[in-house]
């Protein structure tokens, strides 16, 4: 009797999972089908990837793995491979077929880097701050040279102005420096706020933002300066605040900031490009790495980020407008975009966390945004890869 009764639990277990795998199949079917979907141009080999469940989520995170939970990866890999089903996962977790790009190695930065900022001014680059290491930030910049493929020139920082997260651009002369993170690990944001000239290498003040924010999106569009978005004082909580001060030849022509009207979607590290006399931000998140509460050193612990592919445009009537999304989700591109011709080109950022290792997804792709044909009849096939 006994062995009856488990034969019967086994039959039973057997057409629950049929049953399930039969409403996953239908599932994934519907969704394949959706209206959003048959927009793109996407190889159905790629819309599933299968991932062996074999790695340690922790082995080589770039914060520290929470308490306990390094050692659970460890327990798991002590079992055998063919008792870990694989899973199956969403193609974001996987490269975009798209023609392979010739790249040229160019001579290694000074220093390495991590959330610092970067403008180009002609033949020049200059890059700003950022994180040497988790515990230590810089406080300088850097140029590079495009014409000979050299770096040099670099200088001091202000000492008050932020390390990380900065909001930045620049009218081709004078590059603006809006609020940021002050110092390593994840402490707290400043509202200072700066312009360097540079032709002199001259650093001014200038008003600060009326609350400080992380990496805001930033940019330059009818002679004002406008702060949109970022992350709140927490770190974590996506700010919607968007606001503009009049400026020329860096210096604010105006004594307060003027509040506009709201992004859509908050949150930092996002494209914020002009073209055409339109201003749009793309891609970005919700939701950052905050500081450990009661931790003296404002030490990192980890929170849950949604990157999304949203694209918005503000129109002549200051009205925000959705336009077609990203090919996938993409953040950490406020500063890994150029505009070709007609076209918005962003190269690499971030993407959602790996849903098995939870690490952070690097994007490999490069992604072209045709602007005039949005503007004009093609608004569906303005995304493509190139």
């Amino acid at each position: 009797m006994v062995r009856t009764a488990g034969k019967q639990k086994s039959v039973r277990l057997v057409l629950v999972c049929v049953g399930l795998l039969g409403f996953g199949v239908i599932a994934n079917y519907l969704w394949a089908s959706s209206p959003r979907l048959s927009n793109w141009s996407v190889d159905n080999s790629l819309t599933n990837l299968i991932i062996p469940r074999t790695e340690d989520p922790f082995s080589d995170a770039t914060f520290p793995a929470p308490k306990g939970e390094a050692d659970k990866g460890k327990k798991k890999k002590k079992g055998k491979d063919k008792d870990i089903p694989d899973r199956f996962l969403s193609a974001t977790f996987a490269d975009l077929p798209a023609p392979e790009l010739k790249w040229d190695k160019m001579a290694p930065a000074p220093v390495p880097r991590l959330d610092g900022a970067a403008i180009q001014i002609k033949n020049l680059l200059y890059v700003f701050a950022g994180y040497g290491t988790i515990d230590y930030v810089h406080s300088h910049v850097d140029i590079y040279n495009f014409t000979d493929n050299t770096w040099g020139g670099r200088f001091d920082m202000p000492k008050e102005m932020a390390h990380s997260h900065l909001g930045m651009v620049t009218d081709g002369r004078y590059i603006y420096i809006v609020t940021g993170q002050y110092g390593p690990q994840c402490r707290g944001p400043t509202a200072r706020t700066f312009v360097l000239d540079t032709e002199t290498k001259q650093w001014r003040d200038m008003l600060p933002l009326p609350v400080p924010r992380y990496a805001p999106a930033t940019q330059l569009w009818r002679g004002r300066l406008h702060v949109m978005g970022g992350s709140k004082e927490n770190r974590h909580t996506p700010a919607f605040e968007h606001w503009s001060l009049a400026v020329k030849d860096g210096k604010a022509l105006e004594n307060e900031w003027r509040t506009e009207i709201p992004i859509p979607r908050g949150g930092p590290h996002r494209a914020c490009v002009v073209f055409d006399d339109r201003l749009y931000i793309i891609g970005g998140q919700e939701g950052d790495f905050m500081a450990k509460p009661g931790s003296p050193i404002f030490k990192c612990s980890r929170r849950n980020e949604v990157v999304f592919d949203n694209v918005y445009m503000l129109d002549d009537d200051m009205k925000w407008k959705a336009l077609p999304p990203m090919p996938k989700p993409d953040s950490h591109i406020e500063f890994a975009w150029v505009i070709v011709n007609n076209s918005l080109v962003i190269v690499g950022g971030t993407t959602d966390k790996h849903p098995i290792t939870k690490r952070m997804v690097l994007v490999g792709e490069v992604f072209q945004f045709n602007l005039v044909t949005l503007i004009g009849i093609r608004i569906l096939d303005a995304w493509m890869i190139n």
